[in-house]
């Protein structure tokens, strides 16, 4: 049997694929439990220095599988359930989410939780919850206002209606949109280019983005100061102002 979801790391790049097609890559509480293990297995991983995040055929993810909603005994327990999206949220290295295909629910939050998101020209990116009688739970609300703007964010979730690539990158949604035969190649060309910077800077600046997310702006000044001075007293800093001084690419080697 085909396994729903597969990570591969190669050439420091590691990929997760969501790939049960049949059902638009719906999440179930395996397929959850599946991220929470690659995403474990990339952040110990030194040879992983980004992620890309597709699916396999027309979808991204459609979300969490509706039709396993009802094995919750109690909302509480439903509450409570391993999270996906929190999941990617625990990464330490950079993401970028290739959005082949329809991205709904909690496939939206996915793509919402990682760094950089570009789309194909076919991709549809809808909240769509509220058609269903409930709202997002993995950060929707929160994170699209922080992509799109309260307005923008107020239209997607209230209205559950989807929103096309073109209106999607109009909002700053997306970063770029591709025609679907070239999508994986630049996302692996964005995530080439991230996995050749020096590793800790390139985890410490997504989590000063995430900080800043949530500081006034004196503290997130202070506190990417002191990011910075961590990443100046690294092996991979010394590296760098040596390869500048003497004319020669960088060797970094996350230490």
């Amino acid at each position: 049997m085909t396994a729903p979801l597969t990570l591969t790391i190669e050439n420091a790049i590691a990929t997760i694929t969501y790939n049960r097609p049949e059902k638009l890559n719906a999440m179930t509480p395996e397929m959850a439990q599946l991220m929470w293990d690659a995403v474990h297995r990339i952040n110990a991983s030194d040879e992983a220095r980004a992620v890309i995040l597709t699916g396999t055929g027309k979808a991204f993810c459609a979300g969490s599988d509706i039709s396993d909603l009802d094995r919750y005994a109690t909302p509480w327990d439903f509450r409570n359930r391993p999270e996906y999206c929190d999941a990617l949220r625990a990464l330490l290295k950079p993401s970028v989410a290739a959005i082949n295909g329809y991205a709904m629910g909690g496939g939206l939050e996915m793509a919402l939780s990682c760094d950089i998101r570009i789309a194909s020209d076919k991709a549809l990116l809808a909240a769509p919850e509220i058609k269903l009688g409930w709202i997002g739970g993995g950060g929707m609300t929160a994170l699209l206002a922080h992509s799109i703007g309260p307005s923008n964010a107020a239209m997607m979730v209230m209205t559950g209606d989807p929103v096309d690539a073109a209106k999607a990158l109009q909002w700053g949604l997306v970063s770029e949109v591709t025609a679907p035969g070239a999508l994986l190649e630049r996302a692996h060309a964005i995530a080439a280019t991230i996995a050749s910077r020096a590793p800790i800077a390139a985890e410490t600046a997504r989590l000063n983005l995430q900080a800043a997310y949530n500081m006034p702006l004196e503290k997130a000044v202070a506190y990417e100061r002191d990011l910075q001075a961590i990443c100046f007293a690294t092996a991979d800093a010394a590296e760098g102002r040596a390869a500048f001084a003497q004319k020669r690419a960088p060797v970094f080697k996350r230490r």
